[in-house]
């Protein structure tokens, strides 16, 4: 049967829910994660927090709507410039996206340390959390175009029989998200690979960089290109 519309109560509350997101959002734009409070947010669409408790339930509940729908800014941000170039190389498209990580942190600071910063307890680790669908579609970016790149032949496979270390296998839950039966020291790469972009966009953020470069786009760039040779250098 196709969905039922919503009633007009069921479409102001929407309406409502999402007046309340786009002020916390405001607050922590203007003032950052710690301004992000029930109190300050329902002051800001003019009710009382216990009325915002009828749309987010406590504090829990808002920040991690807040995370998902920053997720899912980003993650369409990555898209696009993953997309933008469809006939490119996939290593140009896997640096596209990085650049485009870049970018929206360094333009979104106080949103880029609410879900990437210090862990929000618990938020996307269910799946019927509101930041988990939206996490994984951020995720699937990177790890799409890294499984492409295995695909292609362009990220070595380990020769067969060699030995892997074993933590290894603590990979094993994050294979279980991928399509492509990817071999651990491949996945290992993967997660390197993604640590080297993510912690230095993450450096220069907050401002970890000031100390020696003021230009940190030149040390960004060279080190994508450490990240994509490494992708690809033959394992020993």
């Amino acid at each position: 049967m196709p969905d039922q519309p919503l009633t007009h109560r069921e479409r102001r509350r929407e309406r409502t829910a999402a007046e309340i997101l786009t002020a916390a959002r405001r607050l922590l734009a203007s003032d950052g994660p710690t301004a992000l409070t029930l109190r300050a947010t329902a002051r800001e669409v003019g009710m009382t927090a216990p009325g915002l408790c009828r749309y987010f339930p406590d504090h829990r509940a808002l920040v991690q709507a807040v995370v998902a729908d920053l997720y899912r800014e980003l993650a369409a941000g990555l898209e696009g410039a993953r997309d933008a170039r469809p006939d490119a190389p996939t290593t140009d498209r896997l640096a596209d996206a990085a650049r485009a990580l870049r970018r929206w942190a360094l333009a979104n600071r106080h949103e880029f340390t609410l879900i990437f910063g210090k862990p929000v307890p618990d938020a996307g680790t269910a799946p019927e959390d509101p930041a988990h669908d939206a996490g994984w579609r951020f995720g699937q970016v990177f790890l799409g175009l890294m499984t492409q790149l295995w695909r292609e032949g362009a990220v070595p496979s380990p020769k067969p029989g060699e030995p892997t270390p074993t933590w290894w296998t603590q990979f094993d839950d994050l294979r279980e998200h991928l399509t492509d039966p990817v071999p651990l020291p491949v996945l290992h790469r993967f997660v390197q690979a993604w640590t080297r972009i993510y912690g230095l966009v993450a450096l220069e953020t907050f401002g970890h960089l000031d100390f020696t470069l003021a230009d940190p786009e030149p040390f960004f760039e060279q080190t994508l290109e450490d990240v994509l040779v490494a992708l690809r250098t033959p394992h020993v």
